[in-house]
């Protein structure tokens, strides 16, 4: 009697581990179909961002450096009311983009004082070297040189308060690229302006229809086009904000 007992017991508990399994396989089950903690869900994946270009760009200048100083270019581009519009003034941190010799730089140091700063941006390293002699030669110790890539200026982020792309911007091999991350360093309501002229890209040259179409790209706003830097007819300022 007692074994037939034992028995009977041991066939219950059996039954009943049986039927715990099952009920712990069909809530784990409901879970997952109902979205519940089990369930993990897919991620959407980002859209990437399409920055390439369909047009020509030139080759950078190689030339000599020294010709940017040349006589009456400052009057020519009437490059004092250029910064003023660029809100350039003492305390400004400025960056030079296509820096070249330093011939902008070399001004805005003066314009930006001893508690402004002005980063000298360059993909040339010949360019930097003479920037860096030029420095210690006229003692503009608010200058630092920037080797940049063409894709990327290089500058610190959200640290400039104007910009000049200085007869430049129709070399710049990946210009939307490298105004996605120059938009990275500007500060709130930054001033970018582009000095340029009438071309097609690889004639040292861009149409500013083109430069506003990638500026507003990448998310800057456009503000004002000047013609006042016009020496030839075909030279234009235009002027962009960050947001």
């Amino acid at each position: 009697m007692r074994k037939l007992l034992t028995g009977w017991i041991v066939a219950k508990l059996a039954a009943l581990c049986v039927f715990c399994v099952m009920a712990v396989t069909a809530n784990s089950s409901f879970a997952g179909l109902s979205g519940g903690a089990a369930a993990t869900p897919t991620p959407t994946p980002t859209p990437a961002v399409d920055d390439s270009i369909d047009r020509e760009t030139s080759d950078p200048y190689t030339g000599d450096l020294a010709r940017f100083d040349r006589e009456n270019r400052a009057e020519n581009l009437q490059i004092d009311r250029v910064m003023d519009i660029l809100g350039i003034k003492e305390g400004s941190s400025v960056a030079d983009i296509g820096a070249g010799g330093g011939w902008f730089s070399a001004i805005a140091s003066k314009r930006a004082g001893k508690t402004g700063k002005v980063y000298a941006v360059d993909i040339s390293r010949d360019s930097i070297d003479f920037i860096d002699k030029r420095i210690a030669k006229e003692k503009l110790e608010n200058i630092e040189t920037i080797l940049g890539i063409p894709d990327d200026p290089k500058l610190p982020e959200k640290t400039v308060d104007a910009v000049l792309i200085l007869n430049t911007y129709h070399e710049i091999a990946e210009p939307v690229r490298f105004l996605r991350n120059l938009a990275k360093s500007l500060k709130t309501k930054a001033l970018v302006g582009i000095i340029d002229r009438e071309g097609k890209g690889d004639d040292h040259g861009i149409d500013p229809a083109v430069v506003k179409k990638e500026a507003e790209r990448v998310g800057l706003k456009f503000v004002a086009a000047y013609d006042f830097v016009n020496k030839d007819r075909m030279d234009y300022f235009l002027v962009f904000s960050s947001q």
